[in-house]
């Protein structure tokens, strides 16, 4: 898959120490992601994926911590999380 289409497939926000990346068209808007992130992080966004539902937005990437619980609670897979290289999982942690 070239660079062009897959930016147009997954959205991706830079936070501390990695990325929030979504499949945006994948999001069934069940709001788990936003609505228990535990750092407030996310939100429900304004507008419509292809599906028709509210998916996901980043508004506070500098709280992330990339705890990985969006993509835990996701039953679409439609959010994941990806540290950049050499950072461990405890480094972003800010107590």
């Amino acid at each position: 898959m070239t660079e062009k289409v897959q930016e147009k497939l997954v959205k991706r926000w830079k936070v501390p120490g990695g990325y929030i990346l979504l499949l945006e068209d994948h999001c069934k808007g069940c709001g788990f992601c936003h609505t228990f992130c535990p750092r407030k992080v996310l939100r429900e966004a304004e507008h419509y994926n292809a599906k028709g539902y509210h998916p996901p937005e980043v508004v506070d990437p500098d709280a992330c911590v990339l705890c990985g619980f969006c993509q835990d609670i996701c039953p679409e897979f439609a959010i994941w999380i990806e540290r950049e290289e050499g950072t461990k999982k405890d480094e972003g942690s800010r107590g």
